[in-house]
Formats: C-alpha cells, sequence, structure tokens
C-alpha cells in the first residue's frame, strides 16, 4: 500500500469506529462483560485490519463493522427485553463472600483465586475479611461490599449532625479560563451583574484573574485564580 492509501484507512477506520462506538452507546466501554469484551475485541481486530491490511477492501471492512454493530445493538435489546438471554450473555452476579465467610464454591466458579479476591477488597480499602458481611463479585468484574455495621463510617444521621439546606443538587461551572458560562449563570436564575458583585467581594476585580469559578450546592460562589503561587 501507499503511503496516502495508509493515511486514508487510518482517518477513515477512526472516524468509522468513533461513531459506532458512540451508536453502540456508554456500556460498551462503562461495563466490560462477556460479551462487552468479545465485541470490544472483534470490533478493534476489524478495524485494525481496515486501516492497514492491504487484501481487506475499505468497503468490506465499512461492512463488517457495520454489521458487527448491529449484532451488538441487537444483543443490547434482547439483553433488555430478557433476563434468561441476559442472563446468558452477560452472567450473574455471585456471591462470594457471607456473613465474613469465604464462599469456596462461588470462587471456583469465578475462577478468582483467594490473592485476587483480597486485591479486589484492599482496592474497597477492605484489609480483612472479619469486616465483610457480603461481598458480591459483579459481571464487570468489579466486587461490591457490605461491611458489617459496626465497621462503616458513621454518617452525619449517626452524629445528630443536620445537614445544611442545599439551594441547587450539584456545583454548576459559571467561570472558565476567564470566560463566563452564561447558559449555565441563567440555570441557576442568576445573572452577570450577581456574579461580578461575588467578584468584587472577593477583592477580584477582573473576571480574567480567575481560572475557574462554580457556584456550590449552598449558593456561594467558588473561585480559584489564576497563577497561584506554587
Amino acid at each position: 500500500m501507499s503511503t496516502s492509501e495508509i493515511i486514508w484507512r487510518v482517518c477513515l477506520s477512526f472516524v468509522v469506529l468513533f461513531i459506532l462506538t458512540r451508536i453502540m452507546g456508554r456500556k460498551e466501554i462503562s461495563q466490560m462483560t462477556f460479551f462487552n469484551f468479545v465485541s470490544a475485541i472483534s470490533i478493534g481486530s476489524i478495524t485494525a485490519n481496515l486501516a492497514v491490511n492491504g487484501n481487506l477492501s475499505v468497503q468490506n471492512g465499512v461492512i463488517a463493522l457495520v454489521l458487527w454493530t448491529v449484532f451488538t445493538l441487537i444483543v443490547a435489546f434482547i439483553d433488555i427485553k430478557s433476563k434468561k438471554a441476559r442472563k446468558f450473555t452477560t452472567g450473574e452476579p455471585v456471591i462470594v463472600i457471607k456473613e465474613g465467610r469465604i464462599m469456596e464454591d462461588a470462587l471456583r466458579s469465578t475462577q478468582l483465586d483467594i490473592d485476587a479476591l483480597r486485591t479486589l477488597l484492599r482496592q474497597k480499602n477492605v484489609f480483612t475479611f472479619k469486616e465483610v458481611q457480603y461481598a458480591i463479585f459483579e459481571t464487570s468484574g468489579q466486587l461490591s461490599v457490605l461491611k458489617y455495621e459496626s465497621n462503616q463510617p458513621a454518617t452525619k444521621k449517626d452524629l445528630n449532625i443536620i445537614p445544611k439546606d442545599n439551594i441547587y443538587p450539584l456545583a454548576t461551572e459559571v467561570i472558565s479560563d476567564g470566560k463566563i458560562n452564561t447558559n449555565n449563570l441563567q440555570r441557576l436564575g442568576k445573572n452577570e451583574d450577581w456574579l461580578y458583585q461575588q467578584l468584587q467581594n472577593s477583592g477580584i476585580k477582573d473576571i480574567n484573574q480567575v481560572f475557574y469559578g462554580e457556584v456550590l450546592p449552598n449558593g456561594t460562589l467558588y473561585i480559584d485564580k489564576k497563577d497561584d503561587p506554587t
């Protein structure tokens, strides 16, 4: 293949793969089940061949990618509609620790050894099996852990701390690199006059001094200036 053909194939492969990945949705990258794993490998292999294999025509490569994407979407649709099909394609969560006891049969069925289990627990800040009431090995390969109540961190309710009422559910960006996000301000029911007043109250005369600003859930403004001292 000539250099120009390789460049053309690589660019086309990238564009097609990006579009098809967007169509398949976030689940393909957020939850790596058995089928998602097979799908990702297959699509990656087809894309690689389309990019560098001169024996594979561009037309056939694109058709193969589209067909595999359609097949992936069909299986995903069947998963949504049928619980039995979902069990077959993605499997089921498995309890590997129950009331502090390790379920050896469950470990064998998932091919999870004790060292791997301890590693997954440490990633959840659990360093002894005694703390664990239940541990569930999810279909995505992640471990969900429920500690005994005595080992769980105290909440504000436990400490009788009354939380402050928040005006907004989430913090919202209103300034980024000295530029005002007017759409977010409007969604919050604020305007630029309010924003400039808040900046003045913080001793900031020029908005270009602000690297990032966001309205916190309690309605106050968080400001990070540019060129902070190291």
